[in-house]
């Protein structure tokens, strides 16, 4: 089992018998003699996202949880239940809108490279590549002179999400947004 500081951000590890992913990471070094470095996680519960924060000493022993992580495919959504096949052996995982949550926003038929978490055997939660490659569907016009400026402007992606733009994207581009942020990031 590893030490506080050996533990990183996306993690899973558990925490008073419910599973959590590690979402940020915290440290602080008192200065005070004596005084230990205290490492604050910022965690999220599997499945149902609830947000907790816990704080460490850098000697404390964090469990690390028991799941397993397999690579799949966004299939298709059947109603209330979204559909994963594994890029390896072909099966399908069922996850519901809960278990996916706000990755909603973010998924299109065919993605690949998704997580989807299974602990004893029951897929529980998906969790999504560090950026995705959204199409802009209804955003205002290119203002002239944009380019000169650092100013935004909202834009609704294919998926129905809204992501803040620069000016000079126009409807029909191809960007990376974050999903953990849910911001822009650049022209895909």
């Amino acid at each position: 089992m590893p030490k506080a500081p050996e533990v990183k951000r996306g993690q899973v590890i558990e925490h008073d018998g419910v599973v959590y992913a590690v979402r940020q990471i915290d440290r602080s070094s008192p200065t005070a003699r004596g005084g230990g470095t205290l490492y604050r996680f910022k965690l999220s519960a599997i499945p149902s996202g609830d947000r907790r924060e816990v704080t460490f000493k850098g000697d404390d022993v964090v469990k690390e949880a028991d799941l397993v992580r397999r690579v799949c495919e966004y299939s298709y959504r059947d109603g209330d239940d979204w559909v994963f096949m594994d890029q390896e052996d072909f099966s399908q995982y069922v996850l519901s809108n809960e278990a996916v949550g706000e990755g909603a926003h973010y998924l299109l038929e065919g993605q690949a490279d998704i997580y989807v978490l299974i602990i004893d055997g029951l897929p529980v939660a998906c969790q999504l590549p560090q950026s995705v490659v959204l199409t802009v569907e209804d955003t205002a016009p290119v203002i002239k002179g944009a380019t000169a400026s650092k100013s935004a402007k909202p834009a609704r992606m294919e998926t129905g999400l809204d992501v803040m733009v620069p000016d000079y994207i126009t409807n029909g581009e191809a960007i990376k947004v974050n999903t953990e942020t849910g911001e822009f990031m650049s022209r895909a």
